[in-house]
């Protein structure tokens, strides 16, 4: 069923995929040789996915444009999508590509990833649907550099985006290739909210610290919000760098889209116009909350389970 204008408060662009996520390893692997894992879970994978499941967890109302294929994968993306109730309407299905995957293997707070991209490599500009997209208050994008089909168009999609009258927001992710080369004085001006974690915005800005990238930056730049695990996360507004201390999990289950779910509690604030040191909170928490259970969208079921999670684990009311 389609959506009415101003339904939507958030609409997702971005890849999808499933996370295959295998836990309870105890080395690295090595060429020639077999090692075992004691859990394995296939779960709804992607940055995006991720972001959009537990944003409308959270409360918004929010939509999803992607690709996929026609696979068993697509069918565990687009279910457990629904299922938190994210239009996937606007989600093309492809018969001649694959869904995406990525194989995880959590070793206690940090992790390896392996992905295959699939369909993540062929969204583009022209499958954007802008007519559709003029109904939302707010666009989302993650993940550039796995997207080689939309990411040579990025300034053209948060340009056109901000003359329909939408904030907008971006997470650059990591660059598998590392080389980082965005045109960020370019994107920049077209983007609210800037969302990398510590280590992307020293690369993306080939800096050594927070205040010399945000110097190199901010002439041009709106908002930049930075996640740095668990010694919090910052936000430069314009003037000022306003800093927010972790909600310290001391039974970490996996960090897997940690990330992710805090910048959903930021934009969920952000897009009901609370303050940002409110938004980078209420992101911390999300992002706490997260690693209260396996994979990135387990403890974000619905508004009471997460509620129930910061009561008892952080003493917070949300």
């Amino acid at each position: 069923m389609d959506t009415d204008k101003n339904q939507i408060d958030v609409v997702v662009i971005g890849e999808l995929n499933v996370d295959i996520i295998l836990d309870g390893i105890e080395s690295f692997p090595v060429i020639g040789k077999e090692i075992l894992a004691k859990r394995m879970s296939v779960t709804l994978g992607s940055s995006s996915a991720i972001f959009a499941n537990n944003l409308s967890s959270l409360g918004p109302k929010v939509s999803f444009i992607g690709k996929v294929g026609e696979d068993n994968f697509a069918q565990v993306v687009l279910s457990i999508l629904e299922s938190r109730n994210v239009d996937t309407s606007r989600i093309i299905r492809s018969s001649s590509l694959s869904t995406g995957a990525t194989i995880v293997l959590n070793y206690n707070q940090d992790r390896a990833n392996i992905t295959y991209p699939g369909a993540m490599h062929d969204l583009h500009l022209e499958d954007v649907d802008f007519d559709y997209l003029s109904r939302a208050g707010h666009m989302h994008f993650s993940s550039c550099f796995l997207q080689p089909g939309i990411r040579s168009d990025l300034v053209v999609l948060f340009r056109h985006t901000k003359e329909l009258g939408l904030t907008t927001s971006f997470d650059a992710q990591w660059d598998p290739e590392e080389k980082w080369d965005l045109p960020l004085e370019e994107l920049l001006p077209f983007v609210d909210l800037f969302l990398p974690n510590m280590k992307e915005f020293k690369f993306l800005t080939h800096s050594n610290t927070v205040e010399e990238g945000i110097n190199k930056l901010k002439s041009y730049s709106n908002k930049i919000v930075i996640k740095n695990g668990i010694d919090g996360s910052l936000a430069w507004d314009g003037k000022e760098i306003i800093r927010q201390p972790a909600f310290i999990n001391d039974r970490v289950v996996d960090c897997v889209g940690a990330g992710d779910s805090f910048n959903a509690g930021f934009i969920k604030d952000f897009i009901d116009n609370k303050p940002i040191k409110k938004c980078l909170e209420t992101g911390a928490l999300a992002g706490a909350v997260n690693t209260t259970m396996a994979g990135g969208i387990t403890a974000f079921q619905n508004i009471e389970t997460i509620r129930k999670i910061a009561l008892e684990r952080f003493n917070y009311t949300l």
